[in-house]
């Protein structure tokens, strides 16, 4: 960084409005939920032949009109992704990654789709540690160039298109292009995350901050917002395909914005875009009460944690319970302690770092993981050993922060996609380009790369891919049939949103909706957080006196789901969020 750079980040760290936390991991965790933007009551959608349930009505739309003109499961998904870069560009974009799982119900077959981003050639595990070797503040390393990834979703979404997409590619742009050419109207949840601004970056960095702060204010509800550069963009990629986004002038725009960044410049690369590639992966999955449950593989920590988390639990019967109950909570807060305290020391991206999935959901090791769930709240459960020791790893520090989004879609066929998707903090690295956010994933790497002699890993490596707890998950019956689709965006507490809605559907017979309507519960191996606002404090004396240390929170989730029950399509949005669901009778 020459000195030029060095003095922008300097006046840019003391004129924070969040200096104190940089400082103090702990005051960064009571900021780490995502904003609560409001609650709205919302009722199951019923439908007959598709269902499509996205996190903004706009988006929703756009993958009903794909399903309605005959397209699949994943033309929808495209279609819907595109329109959520536009209005919801806090929580995801074409700047940032995404994992697909899709089932083909005509071949019964299940895949996923890796389109997360990739670390810089250049990168290594120096990057985010200062001058004596320390890891730098957190909003130091969120901010600028220095923590974009390459985008991946692009990649992936053509990946995935071109075995199971029915429209032609370009199709799929145009409810998104329309939109941003014509103009849509700033949300509440939008503008109310712009006035808290939840990423300071924002208002530091242009064109962000023209764009989202015209004269200075936050863009205000009901504001009319154009983004013609973003169509043009748009326009291109629907013509050549992905190599309009990675190569080219596109691409020398965005490893130009990364580099000159005011704040923090970064490594990305043209020959990083140019030889990106998404993967295709077998999904993992487990039983459970004799279901199949089903998500994504490492990098993703999400899907195999969730599945954790279930199997710790199949022995403790939570159908013998109320709805959170406190009981079940108790149970369900060790369950996720158990499965943090391996999350943190095993999950990395498989192609760099040996990771002992298959031990990991070893049945035995996770009965005998079981049995240390107590009475009490157990602050100290051990790291288990599921490669019996051959593998040594120390525990990650990474940031993994909550901004992400979630879609869940059923098309005529039966063919399904769970996809979730994000750039990481609200907002992203806050540097834009061409009308669109770029990601700040490489945050979700360890900043520390080694702790004493072991090494982390999910340490920054070059090309490689970040931990994520984006965790799209499937539930099939045990005939085979599908039965439940479904994922939520919030950071690591994803995994607890996704697994307490699971429980929600298969152990306390709950609609999608009212599973999703639960007041959230979460423990991350560290303390137990009540969802504020809701009737859950009521138990809070309860949980100390069996030794939790209870937090009251915002949890903010976004769970989209869809349940298929008796023929039907059931869909649920979380009504923390402005996601609807829409099917066949919505037309």
């Amino acid at each position: 960084m020459n000195f030029k750079h060095s003095l922008i980040a300097l006046i840019f760290a003391s004129s924070l409005p969040v200096a104190a936390e940089q400082a103090d991991p702990k005051k960064r965790e009571a900021r780490e939920p995502e904003a609560a933007t409001g609650f709205t009551e919302k009722k199951d959608k019923i439908s007959e032949k598709y269902m499509v349930v996205a996190a903004n009505p706009h988006a929703s739309k756009a993958g009903q009109i794909m399903l309605q003109q005959g397209g699949s499961a994943i033309d929808a998904a495209i279609a819907a992704q595109l329109v959520l870069t536009l209005v919801e560009p806090q929580s995801s974009g074409i700047g940032g990654g995404a994992f697909i799982l899709h089932y083909d119900k005509s071949n019964d077959y299940l895949t996923t789709f890796d389109g997360r981003e990739t670390a810089p050639k250049k990168a290594n595990h120096k990057l985010f540690l200062d001058k004596e070797g320390k890891p730098v503040r957190w909003i130091e390393a969120v901010v600028g160039g220095r923590s974009v990834g390459v985008p991946g979703i692009i990649h992936a979404m053509k990946q995935a298109h071109d075995k199971y997409g029915v429209l032609k590619w370009r199709q799929l742009f145009k409810p998104a292009i329309e939109l941003a050419n014509k103009g849509f109207k700033v949300s509440p949840r939008l503008h109310m995350l712009l006035k808290k601004e939840f990423n300071p970056g924002l208002t530091k960095l242009s064109p962000a901050k023209e764009y989202f702060y015209p004269n200075g204010k936050p863009l205000a509800i009901g504001t009319v917002v154009k983004n013609p550069q973003l169509a043009k963009l748009y326009k291109e990629i629907a013509e050549y395909g992905p190599k309009a986004f990675y190569e080219g002038k596109y691409a020398e725009d965005m490893v130009k914005a990364v580099q000159n960044s005011k704040i923090a410049p970064g490594h990305l690369s043209l020959t990083d875009l140019e030889n990106y590639q998404s993967k295709e992966r077998h999904p993992v999955c487990t039983s459970y009460h004799g279901y199949k449950v089903c998500s994504m593989a490492p990098p993703s920590s999400g899907g195999l944690t969730v599945l954790q988390i279930l199997k710790l639990l199949e022995g403790k019967k939570l159908a013998q319970y109320k709805p959170n109950e406190p009981q079940a909570i108790h149970l369900f807060t060790q369950a996720s302690r158990l499965a943090f305290a391996d999350r943190n020391f095993y999950i990395a991206d498989p192609d760099f770092v040996d990771v002992p999935t298959q031990g990991l959901l070893n049945p035995v090791y996770l009965k005998s993981r079981a049995q240390l769930i107590g009475e009490r709240d157990n602050q100290s459960f051990p790291v288990g050993d599921p490669s019996m020791g051959k593998l040594s790893y120390a525990q990650d520090d990474s940031y993994e922060l909550p901004s992400t989004t979630h879609l869940s879609i059923i098309d005529r066929k039966g063919n399904a996609v769970s996809m979730t998707s994000s750039i990481e903090m609200g907002f992203g690295s806050t540097v834009m380009v061409n009308g669109y956010l770029l990601n700040n994933q490489l945050t979700d790497f360890s900043l520390s790369p080694k702790i004493g002699d072991k090494w982390v890993a999910n340490r920054v490596e070059p090309n490689k891919r970040p931990r994520s707890s984006m965790a799209p998950v499937m539930v099939f019956n045990k005939d085979g049939s599908l039965k439940l689709v479904v994922g939520s965006p919030g950071g690591s507490r994803i995994i607890n949103y996704v697994a307490q809605t699971i429980i929600g559907v298969l152990d306390w017979g709950l609609t999608p909706q009212q599973a999703i309507n639960l007041p959230r519960v979460t423990n991350r191996n560290k303390y137990t957080t009540l969802e504020k606002g809701t009737d859950l404090k009521a138990i809070k004396p309860w949980l100390e006196s069996k030794g939790h240390v209870v937090r009251i929170s915002d949890l903010n989730s976004g769970i989209h789901a869809i349940e298929i029950k008796e023929g039907l399509l059931f869909g649920g949005a979380d009504p923390r969020r402005e996601g609807v669901a829409l099917g066949e009778s919505s037309e």
